[in-house]
């Protein structure tokens, strides 16, 4: 199971598990956020991961976490914009959504239980982010003791001499350029991925434009110049 955004980690996330030797089922989630643009670019790659043998299948999940507010990806709140690096480290900002990766986790666990799944992959970090407490190295360890507990499969296998679930995170440590680094290396599509938190719309409403000056524009365009690598992402002028 691979928890697949459509953002440029997620889907490094994805190319990490094919070259391991996995073939993933990947799973998308509509949890209320304000736009659909990374729920297309998801679609897109893993219908192209589908076409070239890569991953097996793909689920989209609806969720209403709008419901409970909180968030200005799910609410009204201003995304911030401009920030600077030190900024985007320090605190918690008003694009966390509350719980989300727990809750993510969760549904990737329960669908990778019906595919007879053990492993899971999700493409947090907590080097260059945005500060969110569900990002780090502790809260994986302890889903994965959790997803342990909490599951036939997990309570099954060891008594079988199997092991049970593993969550992978290998992006957890890395740097955002050294992400960028890796998907070049792995060929990962980075022009059709939508990491942006408030995306416009192209002329004519067509195609998909980063605002450029969210938290993770920022981190974005941090990564492709520390990797110097080409930025291929369509920004808003």
């Amino acid at each position: 199971m691979v928890l697949l955004s459509g953002g440029l980690d997620s889907a490094t996330c994805l190319a990490i598990a094919v070259e391991q030797g996995f073939q993933p089922y990947a799973l998308t989630v509509r949890y209320g956020q304000r736009h659909e643009a990374e729920i297309a670019a998801a679609t897109y790659l893993a219908k192209v991961g589908r076409a070239h043998g890569r991953s097996v299948g793909h689920d989209i999940i609806d969720i209403d976490l709008a419901q409970f507010g909180g968030s200005a990806l799910t609410g009204d709140a201003d995304v911030p914009k401009g920030r600077s690096d030190v900024d985007i480290q320090t605190g918690i900002p008003v694009t966390y959504v509350p719980a989300r990766n727990t809750i993510f986790l969760s549904l990737a666990l329960a669908r990778a239980e019906t595919l007879e799944a053990r492993d899971i992959f999700i493409g947090v970090n907590a080097m260059d982010y945005s500060g969110y407490p569900d990002c780090r190295p502790e809260f994986i360890e302890a889903f994965g003791r959790l997803a342990n507990l909490a599951t036939k499969v997990g309570v099954e296998a060891p008594e079988r001499g199997e092991a049970g679930i593993t969550i992978h995170a290998p992006l957890i440590g890395m740097t955002k350029s050294a992400i960028v680094e890796r998907g070049h290396q792995l060929d990962v599509d980075f022009a059709r991925t939508v990491s942006c938190y408030d995306p416009v719309s192209g002329a004519g409403g067509k195609d998909v434009l980063h605002c450029g000056r969210c938290d993770a524009c920022s981190l974005r365009k941090k990564g492709f110049k520390e990797a110097e690598l080409p930025d291929p992402t369509p920004y808003s002028k």
